[in-house]
Formats: structure tokens, C-alpha cells, sequence
């Protein structure tokens, strides 16, 4: 019964996004692209894939920012086509993963204007999926207390802004401290959503939501070290979600180096390998940090390829969206190593299939 009725309303879609699912490069497709000497014969084995002539009317020399835009730009477009075919509440459950994009827009609309540069220009620069009809609104503003004031009430992150920051806040040494406040409010504010559509929606984005929350909550505790950020301020920061909640939290908010960091981490099996440092750290080079993040990305690919292994929900949308994000990134990382000539770095990324 819960089948029917999911497919009366979303069943088309969901057989878009797994049609798409089976354009993402296979580790065959990457191979090749590791054999291009040039970033022309890069555009050359990419229009054999799903991604076609995407490059076809960019001239000569092409750039690596060049190719890794258009590929968003792909991506931009299945998802708007997408959202306009989509009714609720899938419709809303769309809206929350544009969020995450919206934050990270309106932080850097808020840096460039404490530090008095042309947010015309910052416009630019915004993640399409961010985008939101009142954005250019937020350009009107002259100082910070107009911008938040604009925020409050033009942006749909309002509510976020409201509960957690105040005009005050919003300042040059707070700007990662008023991102982080922002994805703790949305993560949590998504995950209580999620929570409502019952069913396979709820076990798979559950488990994506938690693990996303962990990786924040574990970036927070690692980057904080060292830093005039209090233990209380930092706690203030972790999400209330996750599988580290509350007790991996309450000891990652007292960590004094990283190896508390790790011991905290410890209670969660699939979280030990992360600080392993014998493992490859992939594109980090030597830097601890760096191979962290790597490890989070391995894991994060893995959630979202086991949520296309359940029909009937809404967790292949996001899925897809972030795994079509990580090609982009392998894409971006291959062009760039051909770019500097740096081959032996070339096999860096993170495969997907």
C-alpha cells in the first residue's frame, strides 16, 4: 500500500534520478580519463560519457574552474527539472537539500560585506543550487545589521537566523562559528522532517543525516584545537543528532588533542578507521586533517550508494545529488593534475563505482 501511493505522486521521479544514477562514471570511464595528457583530450573522453558535448563550445585553452562549473551546471539543471515536476512533500524535502547550499551563499554574501567588497561580484560566485528569488536583495545591503535584518526576512533560512544568531554575532572573528550554528539548526531542522515522512524515507536519510552530523560535529572538535574557542562554545556547535550523541559529543566538547578526539570516536565501529594513520590519505598528501576529510567522503559515497538499494523514498534524491557532487570533485581533481603536471597524484580521488 505505502508503494502505491508513493508511486502516484513520486514514482516517475524516482525512475529519473536512478536513470541518472546510471550515468555517474564507472571506474573504466575514470581510467581513461587518467590516461589524457592534456585537458583536450580530458574534453574528448568525457563527451563518450554521459556528460556528452558539455565542453563542446568552450574555447581553447580550457581551465579546470571551466569544466568543474559546467558539470555543476549539468547537475543544476537535473535538479531544477526535477523540483518543478515534484509535488509535496517531496517538493519540500528538495527544498531542505538546497539549504545546505543557501548557508554557505549567505556566509559569503555576509564576508563580503565585512570586508566592504562588491557583492555583485560575490553573486557570481554562489552555488546555483543556493540560489533563492530574494538573493539579490541581500546586495542592497551597506553593513551587517541590514544584512541580517534582510536575512530575517527575505531568505527561507530565516528561522535558522532567528533561533541561533543575533546582528552582534556577525562579525569577521564569528563567520565559521555563525556556518557551523547555521548547519546545526538546519541538520537538525531536516532531520526532524525527515522523521515525519515515515517509512524507508526515514531509516535511509537517518542514517545519512547522522553520519553528516558526526562528520561535523568530529571537523568541529579536530579545527577548534589550539583555538580561542571555549569547550562550551564548542559543544554549542555539535548537532543533537548523530551516533555520537550525546555521549561521543559531551567527550569531544572536553578533547584537548586528537587523541582524545580519537578515543571519543572509538564507541562508533565504523568511525575507527578515520583516524588511522597508517591508511592512504588520498589526496591530503601527509596533512592528518586532510586524510580525515578523505575518510568522511569514502563513507559518505557508501551511505548514499546503499541508499539506492530501497525503493519508495525520497533518500535517492539527496543520494544522488551528493554522489554526482563527489564525481565533480574527481573530475576537478584529474583536470587539475594534468593541468600541474602532477600524474603521479592522479589516481587521488575517490571512486565511486
Amino acid at each position: 500500500m505505502e508503494a502505491l501511493f508513493f508511486n502516484v505522486d513520486a514514482g516517475f521521479l524516482e525512475g529519473i534520478v536512478r536513470g541518472y544514477k546510471t550515468g555517474i562514471l564507472t571506474q573504466a570511464q575514470y581510467a581513461n580519463l587518467c590516461q589524457c595528457e592534456t585537458l583536450e583530450d580530458l574534453r574528448t573522453q568525457l563527451s563518450a560519457t554521459d556528460y556528452g558535448n558539455f565542453l563542446a563550445n568552450e574555447p581553447t585553452p580550457l581551465s579546470t574552474s571551466t569544466i568543474a562549473d559546467k558539470a555543476t551546471q549539468i547537475l543544476v539543471d537535473q535538479f531544477n527539472y526535477i523540483k518543478s515536476s515534484a509535488v509535496s512533500p517531496l517538493s519540500k524535502f528538495l527544498d531542505y537539500i538546497t539549504y545546505g547550499y543557501m548557508i554557505d551563499n549567505v556566509v559569503l554574501l555576509i564576508t563580503g560585506t565585512l570586508h566592504e567588497r562588491d557583492t555583485h561580484e560575490l553573486l557570481e560566485r554562489c552555488h546555483p543550487l543556493g540560489w533563492f528569488d530574494t538573493m539579490p536583495a541581500l546586495c542592497v545591503a551597506t553593513n551587517v545589521e541590514e544584512l541580517y535584518q534582510t536575512v530575517l526576512v527575505e531568505t527561507p533560512l530565516a528561522p535558522y537566523f532567528r533561533e541561533c544568531l543575533s546582528a552582534a554575532d556577525l562579525d569577521d572573528l564569528n563567520i565559521e562559528i555563525i556556518r557551523n550554528t547555521l548547519y546545526k539548526a538546519y541538520l537538525e531542522d531536516f532531520h526532524a522532517f525527515c522523521q515525519t515522512l515515515g517509512g524507508p524515507t526515514t531509516d535511509v536519510m537517518t542514517r545519512i543525516l547522522s553520519f553528516e552530523a558526526d562528520r561535523r560535529t568530529i571537523n568541529i572538535a579536530v579545527n577548534s584545537l589550539g583555538t580561542e574557542l571555549s569547550k562550551e562554545q564548542r559543544a554549542q556547535l555539535f548537532p543533537s543528532i548523530g551516533r555520537l550523541f550525546p555521549e561521543g559529543n559531551n567527550q569531544l566538547a572536553k578533547a584537548d588533542d586528537l587523541d582524545q578526539i580519537r578515543a571519543a570516536c572509538e564507541g562508533v565501529v565504523e568511525y575507527r578507521s578515520f583516524f588511522d594513520t597508517s591508511a592512504s590519505s588520498g589526496q591530503g598528501g601527509e596533512d592528518p586533517a586532510a586524510g580525515l576529510e578523505d575518510r568522511f567522503f569514502v563513507t559518505e559515497v557508501h551511505l548514499n550508494k546503499l541508499a539506492f538499494l530501497q525503493q519508495f523514498q525520497y533518500g535517492v534524491f539527496y543520494a544522488y545529488m551528493k554522489l554526482k557532487e563527489q564525481e565533480i570533485r574527481n573530475i576537478t581533481w584529474i583536470a587539475e593534475c594534468i593541468a600541474q603536471e602532477a600524474r603521479d597524484r592522479m589516481q587521488d580521488f575517490i571512486p565511486i563505482f
